[in-house]
């Protein structure tokens, strides 16, 4: 299944990459600031009409894929088992783009200003933040088990009025890595997604995320060691980044924010949203006051 915006990041972001220069060329190397020049194409020595000819092309050969991101969702990956979006979904602009030479903008179309949902992309942006605990020391070694970093988790669920008998027995903290085979896990199992992470977090069980073909396997899937075979898996992804915010004990996005995304002097219309179900106790304060 999709996990649909867990990780709902939209971000305008380019990158120019440094090119080899022939001695006839000058030594001075131009790198773009915030505010990115443009150029004509045939002042980089590129053939415009050859650049037409390509823009034409990706317009022309837009995605047959409905605009709105819920009826897309509901029409692939919600058919899975647990498929429901539990987070906010925003329909996508047209077909958009920018090309860059040597640092300078020579063509842009559609709506490249638009924030627009990224989706498995922003797994990237996740690992960073994971990175970042380790270059800080937070994390002794990605080869370390997760389990012996986790303090137990709260879900944050406002008061209701009922009777106590009715939850009793349930389960009132979320512990990630409680299993024989959890606790093996280590966080380069994670990022790589070879961990085979076996529960079910956010109502999402791992057995749904893009199962096999025979449903009568899919409870009774023999378990991989940890770090034997990699599997692409939203709610392993999700595993992740509740560890590494149990790690931090601040919004990831904060993290993201303020050490990377403001580093880089990223634009400031993105954003990072949380499952509907997935608030927590001692991150409420935190989160309020990151989207102040």
């Amino acid at each position: 299944m999709k996990q649909v915006a867990f990780i709902f990041l939209s971000i305008i972001s380019v990158t120019s990459f440094s090119q080899k220069k022939s001695k006839s060329e000058s030594l001075s190397f131009y790198f773009p600031g915030k505010e990115w020049i443009h150029k004509k194409p045939n002042e980089v020595g590129v053939d415009a009409h050859k650049l037409k000819t390509a823009i034409d092309f990706a317009v022309e050969h837009e995605t047959k894929s409905s605009r709105s991101m819920e009826q897309n969702h509901y029409q692939t990956f919600g058919r899975e088992p647990f498929g429901d979006a539990i987070g906010p979904m925003k329909d996508r602009g047209p077909a958009t783009g920018v090309i860059i030479k040597n640092g300078y903008i020579i063509a842009e179309w559609g709506e490249p200003l638009r924030p627009d949902m990224t989706h498995s992309v922003t797994k990237s942006f996740l690992s960073a933040t994971v990175g970042l605990a380790y270059d800080r020391g937070m994390i002794n070694s990605i080869n370390d088990t997760v389990y012996k970093y986790m303090a137990p988790i709260e879900l944050y669920s406002p008061l209701k009025i009922t009777n106590k008998a009715d939850q009793f027995g349930t389960p009132q903290m979320i512990e990630l890595f409680d299993t024989p085979h959890n606790k093996t896990i280590t966080w380069n199992d994670l990022l790589r997604q070879t961990s085979d992470w076996e529960g079910t977090l956010w109502g999402k069980p791992d057995w749904a995320d893009r199962p096999g073909s025979k449903p009568s396997e899919w409870l009774t899937v023999k378990r991989n060691t940890p770090g034997a075979v990699y599997e692409y898996n939203d709610t392993r992804v999700n595993v992740l980044a509740l560890a590494t915010l149990n790690l931090w004990r601040k919004p990831l996005p904060q993290v993201l924010k303020n050490n990377i995304m403001d580093e880089i002097n990223a634009s400031n219309t993105w954003r990072w949203y949380g499952y509907d179900n997935s608030s927590l106790d001692g991150f409420v304060e935190l989160l309020l006051q990151a989207v102040k």
